[in-house]
Formats: C-alpha cells, structure tokens, sequence
C-alpha cells in the first residue's frame, strides 16, 4: 500500500471518528438538556429518566437479537454487573442537576476520562505516551476551574452546586467502569449483544431501584404534555449516545471516546445562555481553552502513534510472522 493511499485511508478514519464522536456528543448534550428541564420542572426522578432510555434499547436491539437467535458469547451475569453500573452512573448525573447548573454537570461529567485512563492503564494494558497524558492533564485542569467557579470564586448556578459537583464526580466513576467494560464486550463479540443486554439489565436495574427508591415520588408527579415530552426526549437521546457509542470505542476506544465528549460542553453554554438566559463566568470559557487544547494535543498524538504503527515491518518482503492474524482471530461483525 502506498503512504498516499494510507494517508488518505487514515485521514478518512480520523473524520469518521469525529463525525461519531460529535453525534455521540450532541446526543449527549441533549440528554443534559431534558434532564435540566426535568429538575426546573421540580421532577426529581433520575432513575425514571433511565429508564426510558434502557426502554427503547431493548425494544429495538433485543428484537434483532432474538431474531438472529444466537446464544449469548459473554455470560449474563456479567452484562447484569455492567448494567448496575451504568444505572448507578446515570442516576448520580441525573441528579446533580437538581443542585448545579447544566453547564457545570456537562463539564464535569468529562472528568470520566481520568478514571478510564487509570481503568484501562490497569485492566486492559492501555499504553500511553508522554504527550496524551500531557492532553488529558490539559483536560482535567479545565475541569479544576469548573470546581473553582461553583465554589464560590465564580459564583456558579444552582441551589447548591458544590453538592451537585460531587454527585457528578461519583457519577463518572461509574460511567468510567461502564465505558472500559463496554469497550472489552464490544470489541469481544460485537455492538448488538452488548447493547441488547445492557438496555435489558439496565432497565430491569432501574425498575427495581425505581420501586424501592422512587415510588413516592413518581406517584406525586403532575404527569402534564410537558413532563412526558422531557422523558420522552430523554429517551431517545439516550437511545442514540448508548446506540453510537459502541461504534466510538471500536474505533477509538474508551479513552478517546470521552474525551471526544468534551465538546458537548459548548452545548451546554449555548443552551445556558439561550435558554435559560443565565450569564456563564469567565472561567468556563478558560476552561473551554484547557480542555480544546488538552483534547487536540490527545488526539494528535494517538493517531500519529496509532497509524504509523499500523503495518508490520517487511523483512525480505515478507510479512513479519508474529504479526499476522490468524483466521480464527478475525473481528467480529
């Protein structure tokens, strides 16, 4: 192959990466926004809200999966531990809108790519090289200047958003497990199984938490044309992030992924300032410039290292053996 044609090939990976990663990102923003307008509508229902994502999930996927009728490749119980997580996750960000602003809950909903650099590092033997961990220091000090603001320096929204920061920060550590183990399943058997179950297991996790934990306050909803259109919206935003994201970390895996996500930020400023017509302190535009470098330095690198590292070495235009992939090794559709 020649380098102009890997370059080419290269270069059409790199746009349809971020092309993914802006959908996903998008997507994410979204749910963000109709889980603000849920809190601003005084429907503290966080597990509700998850539900109606997993809802659709396991319409949609598990249909395809019984119409295939193939056996499960990973073993439930897994898919069920995978699933509790990603409810925890869900739960903990949801409800941090009921204390902070949607701009802060977005920002600090990206410090998940601390805990999966340190996930992946560990468990799946994720090198890194100077220079993204250079990117992604980049990116957690724009998230250090989130916490400066909501603090108090700043003045940050919300009726108490030093409560609600926390409640994201522990909410990425799930989403963190998640993302790393949804990365292993899906390049282990592929999207369909792993999405299938996960909307499955999570909204079977969800029902049951739901009735333990949010029963009361379901029953005293005012269910309005309103209130029924944001858990719809938030539905199939989150039918959309969970359905792309499998696609993301084949192709970029769980690190990338996030940081990907950073730009769902500036949707976050948009609809503050537009819809909400609140005024965003200074510091999150600096933060915005952290983050846009960290993230730019990030992939730059991966891509330099991940591409030039792409073809084996000839020696007397042969192969390299211990290169070569075997045909049972090939990737899963």
């Amino acid at each position: 192959m020649s380098s102009g044609m890997k370059n080419e090939g290269g270069l059409w990976r790199v746009l349809y990466v971020v092309l993914l990663g802006q959908s996903v990102s998008f997507s994410m923003a979204l749910m963000s926004f109709t889980s603000s307008l849920s809190a601003n509508l005084g429907v503290s229902a966080p597990l509700a809200l998850a539900f109606s994502a997993y809802l659709p999930l396991t319409l949609v996927f598990g249909s395809i999966l019984l119409y295939r009728r193939q056996k499960l490749q990973i073993s439930w119980y897994w898919y069920a531990l995978l699933a509790f997580v990603d409810v925890q996750g869900n739960f903990f960000v949801n409800k941090a809108f009921q204390f902070s602003s949607i701009t802060s809950v977005t920002i600090l909903d990206c410090a998940t790519v601390i805990w999966v650099i340190i996930l992946t590092w560990f468990f799946l033997g994720t090198k890194y090289s100077l220079w993204q961990f250079l990117g992604a220091a980049l990116c957690v000090s724009g998230l250090c200047l989130v916490l400066l603001s909501d603090s108090g320096v700043g003045g940050g929204g919300g009726t108490n958003p030093v409560l609600g920061d926390a409640l994201v920060i522990a909410g990425t550590c799930f989403f963190a497990f998640s993302n790393v183990g949804e990365e292993y399943c899906v390049k282990k058997v592929g999207r369909i199984e792993v999405i299938a179950m996960l909307g499955l297991f999570g909204m079977l996790v969800s029902l049951i938490e739901m009735a333990l934990f949010e029963f009361k306050t379901l029953k005293s909803i005012s269910w309005s044309a309103e209130v029924i259109l944001i858990f719809a919206g938030f539905g199939i935003s989150g039918f959309l992030f969970t359905s792309l994201t499998p696609l993301v970390l084949q192709a970029s895996g769980a690190t990338l992924f996030n940081l990907s996500l950073l730009t769902a930020d500036m949707w976050a400023v948009v609809i503050r300032v537009f819809l909400y017509h609140q005024k965003v302190d200074w510091l999150y535009y600096v933060s915005f410039i952290f983050v846009g470098i960290g993230l730019v330095v990030y992939s730059k690198t991966f891509y330099r290292e991940k591409y030039s590292n792409e073809l084996p070495k000839l020696e007397n235009n042969e192969p390299d053996q211990p290169y070569q992939l075997l045909p049972e090794e090939g990737a899963r559709v």
